[in-house]
């Protein structure tokens, strides 16, 4: 397998320690409901000015809503941008890290075990990446299919000997769907929970995509 070089976070036109801070910061929003601005820069170990103005930053954007709570204090979320961009930007940083490989090694193999104690055998990948060859290649060592990859920006081609298509009903009966994209892949697990029971779709815990309820979008104190 070759790793494939990819733009350097260019998504947003962030530089190396603009998408650094972004990412740090919105992680820590999706992971403590209890967030401030004073833990957010301890946790980071930066300034709390930089905090404020990153907050700012992401609030105008539409990634963070801040909703004033009792005991006069602000609560931040994510909104679903705001999930999407974490997951994104956690990926750009993945696509670049010779630590890829092992960390996809790993989340496949455990999805792997759990396709094999349920059964499950025939499963359809969403997204053309690195990660769908990684999972390729392991699956050959489990009692399953790996069908094809959906995946629209590469329709008609194929990818390790699979077909890669437009609709996942090409692919004829699926058990399980599992994503691998490396560029949006939170939008492309919200869309599939629309469709498939959640307990059928599935994601190696590199992308840390979020399974919550998303906050509706808005930006308004």
């Amino acid at each position: 397998m070759i790793l494939r070089t990819r733009p350097a976070l260019t998504g947003e036109n962030y530089s190396q320690q603009e998408a650094e801070l972004t990412l740090g910061l919105l992680k820590a929003v999706d992971g403590d409901d209890m967030l401030t601005q004073r833990s957010a820069a301890r946790d980071l170990g930066v300034a709390l000015g930089l905090v404020n103005t990153y907050l700012k930053r992401c609030v105008k954007k539409g990634l963070i809503k801040v909703q004033q709570v009792p005991s006069n204090r602000y609560a931040y979320y994510l909104t679903p941008n705001g999930f999407a961009e974490k997951s994104r930007l956690t990926a750009e940083f993945l696509s670049q890290s010779l630590n890829l490989f092992r960390q996809a090694q790993n989340d496949y193999s455990e999805l792997l075990d759990i396709c094999e104690a349920r059964g499950w055998s025939r499963i359809a990948l969403y997204g053309a990446s690195d990660l769908a060859e990684i999972l390729i290649l392991y699956a050959r060592d489990y009692p399953v299919s790996v069908l094809g990859i959906v995946d629209d920006s590469a329709v008609g081609t194929s990818f390790g000997n699979l077909p890669v298509v437009e609709d996942v009903n090409a692919l004829g009966s699926v058990d399980v769907h599992i994503v691998t994209d490396l560029n949006n892949p939170q939008p492309i697990y919200d869309g599939l929970t629309k469709t498939y029971p959640a307990e059928r779709i599935m994601a190696p815990k590199l992308l840390e995509i979020s399974t919550k309820p998303k906050q509706p979008a808005g930006s308004g104190k």
